[in-house]
């Protein structure tokens, strides 16, 4: 793999919701349509009309299939994850609204998070949409269309009774997402500066899923985590006996990722992510779950870092 692939996301599940999604994602990288219009935002993407012109910016092959293969890791709710067999989150819905307006329905694969950008380089997927996080260090790989912006935040058992705090992190046990911007950036970051202060290392310990890190610490094996902001307040939601710490920082725009070959694709997707803003669909699918905070009024290809 040439690359870690950190991301960024809204809020995690944990508890017996998480068990219950993790149990589904080990059917492991099957092919799932999107979602059905079941909800104001699923609704709104059937009903959106195709723009024959963005359709002829894609690739021959899907536009002769008629179908964007979507890579996703459907581990990390609200954004994207299993219910029932079926992929589904507000990443999900923003791109069933995309995919609407392209022409094309989009097929989701679902697949370890760190395989995804290989899998768009390698011809696996025509897309990934997976919370990732803009960064340099991706665009140099890949072409990223801006459509949300989240942060970091931590959380704690209720009441914190570990009294952890994430300015002053050092000698505490947390638990994390492997491949994440939290595991591959933030928390090393913080382990060096405890270093240099000669205090005891933050004990990390990480997971393959998100949750799988929420529940250890529901189930008290760990004192804290750390996620997309977004995603851990879901978690929080969602959990009985944990609490978010400390505020919201390193808010970054999240994108969808596209080969770097693929101009023409990553500008039809940032065209088709203005109409479905300028028609309602967006915002729709931003409100149904509950991550109005996030929302963006520009969709740039490669934003500027």
């Amino acid at each position: 793999m040439l690359l870690s692939t950190p991301r960024r996301s809204l809020l995690g599940a944990a508890g017996t919701f998480a068990l219950g999604a993790l149990a589904l994602a080990g059917c492991g990288s099957d092919s799932l349509s999107g979602t059905t219009p079941s909800s104001p935002a699923s609704a709104a993407a059937a009903e959106i009309t195709a723009d024959p012109a963005l359709t002829a910016m894609l690739p021959q092959s899907v536009q002769d299939s008629g179908v964007l293969r979507v890579g996703t890791n459907a581990e990390y709710a609200p954004n994207e994850f299993l219910r029932g067999g079926e992929v589904v989150g507000m990443d999900i819905d923003l791109m069933d609204a995309v995919a609407a307006k392209l022409g094309v329905e989009a097929e989701y694969q679902n697949a370890g998070f760190d395989t995804l950008i290989t899998g768009v380089q390698g011809n696996r997927y025509d897309a990934a949409i997976s919370s990732f996080t803009v960064n340099a260090e991706r665009l140099e790989q890949v072409n990223m269309v801006q459509y949300f912006e989240a942060g970091t935040q931590w959380a704690v058992r209720e009441g914190n009774p570990d009294g952890i705090d994430p300015d002053s992190p050092c000698g505490a046990t947390v638990a994390v997402q492997n491949g994440t911007v939290q595991a591959d950036v933030d928390l090393p970051a913080r382990q060096q500066a405890c270093a240099d202060a000669g205090e005891p290392a933050v004990d990390v310990v990480p997971f393959d899923s998100q949750q799988d890190a929420t529940a250890a610490l529901a189930q008290g094996r760990v004192q804290a985590v750390l996620a997309d902001s977004p995603v851990l307040g879901y978690a929080v939601q969602q959990t009985e006996g944990i609490e978010l710490v400390g505020d919201v920082y390193d808010a970054a725009p999240y994108g969808v990722v596209v080969p770097k070959e693929q101009t023409q694709t990553a500008e039809a997707i940032s065209q088709a992510f203005r109409a479905i803003a300028e028609e309602g669909a967006y915002d729709a699918a931003i409100e149904a779950w509950g991550a109005q905070d996030g929302a963006v009024d520009e969709f740039p290809v490669n934003p500027a870092q």
